[in-house]
């Protein structure tokens, strides 16, 4: 099976990843007219297509010249399953054989505030010019970045199975690709959060070039509004991804403790990525006016659910333009830790709101296929339900 098929900077990449530029590079270089590449680059990416025999606008000869050369896709679905609030979970398998997880999430109610959605950003105004329908039912889709993933966080799933390898950005957006081929009618995705499984800061330019492809107007064209990255907080890909996109793309950081010594008790990285220096890159970051970073702080029992917890991290994040995402631990099996009572995150979130921090408790979606918020897990706790032929 023929893989990527030029260079792109130093190292090759699938067509799949390849940016319109790179595509009329390639058809110059084949001697085929210039509007060849924005063919090809809006039958991947505006309508889904994957299988050049599907391109019926590009001559046979062509189409052979692109299948020979590796344009395919980088992923296969192996089995789907629906939760029975609606959240879809996804099992892909790579070429290599490896598997991946991405999870679609409906929202429930006009109220809720899904994952990577802020309730005063400007996303609504800007994609009112691309005709969006408001009557069509917004849907999250949740994405992998690495099969696994290496920042060992101790109420994560993915983070417990260790890192096999990250993914390329054509294994990034193909996951866009095949999910939207599972949205009930009526649905469509609106925004994209970088959590499913992997650091997506871990292996900054395949996540950069995905997020190039992914808001690219001539293909999938999604405000970057509509883009939140979750990191643990690696500082440098924090300045990278301010720099490169202008802060328009959403920022989430897995802080998840008020203090150095707690972080490092549940989150490794913060032994090599301390939360005084990630707190200071945070202030740095770009942000455009009415723009806030995402705090997600996942609620252990015993560990960072104390009121004193929550009043030490009111005092972190004094000046920064925050909210709070209140995340109760979802189980996992390599975990014995566990989430608070209910009382006690809610008298956490109360604790927050009083001392003036916006703050919410992210409702639980998917966890009865194990595809809610630290649950993903190499596909190894899927009780397969085959997709449809």
């Amino acid at each position: 099976m023929t893989q990527a098929v030029r260079r792109s900077g130093s190292r090759e990449r699938h067509p799949v990843a390849w940016l319109p530029e790179e595509w009329s590079e390639c058809m110059a270089q084949w001697g085929e007219p210039g509007f060849r590449a924005q063919q090809i680059f809006q039958w991947i990416h505006r309508h889904g297509v994957l299988d050049v025999e599907q391109m019926t606008n590009l001559a046979r000869p062509l189409r052979a010249r692109l299948r020979e050369h590796g344009l395919e896709s980088p992923l296969e679905e192996e089995a789907v399953q629906r939760s029975s609030d609606g959240t879809r979970k996804l099992l892909l398998r790579l070429l290599d054989g490896l598997a991946i997880e991405c999870v679609l999430i409906p929202r429930a109610n006009l109220e809720d505030n899904e994952p990577g959605e802020d309730e005063d950003d400007e996303a609504d105004a800007d994609e009112g010019a691309s005709g969006e329908n408001r009557a069509e039912r917004p849907v999250t889709l949740c994405i992998s970045t690495q099969v696994g993933c290496a920042m060992g966080c101790v109420f994560c799933a993915s983070g417990q199975a260790g890192l096999k390898r990250g993914l390329g950005a054509q294994e990034v957006v193909s996951q866009f690709i095949l999910a939207r081929r599972h949205l009930d009618e009526g649905e469509r995705i609106k925004n994209i959060v970088f959590m499913g499984m992997g650091e997506p800061l871990h292996h900054y330019a395949e996540t950069a070039q995905s997020i190039r492809l992914l808001t690219h107007p001539h293909g999938i064209g999604l405000s970057p509004r509509r883009i939140t990255v979750s990191t643990v907080g690696l500082i440098g890909g924090i300045h990278k991804l301010g720099e490169d996109f202008a802060g328009k793309i959403g920022l989430a950081i897995s802080l998840h403790a008020p203090d150095g010594p707690t972080r490092s008790r549940i989150v490794p990285m913060n032994e090599s990525q301390p939360l005084a220096e990630l707190i200071e890159a945070l202030r740095r970051y770009p942000l455009p006016k009415r723009r806030r970073i995402t705090i997600e702080y996942t609620l252990i029992d015993g560990v960072n659910d104390q009121l004193t917890h929550a009043r030490q991290l009111v005092q972190t994040l004094r000046g920064l333009p925050v909210k709070v995402n209140l995340i109760p631990m979802n189980p996992i099996r390599a975990s014995e830790l566990h989430a608070p009572r209910p009382e006690a995150v809610e008298a956490f979130r109360r604790e927050l709101a009083l001392l003036h921090v916006s703050c919410s408790v992210r409702q639980t979606r998917g966890d009865d296929v194990d595809a809610a918020c630290g649950q993903l897990a190499l596909g190894s706790t899927l009780r397969v339900q085959r997709a449809p032929e």
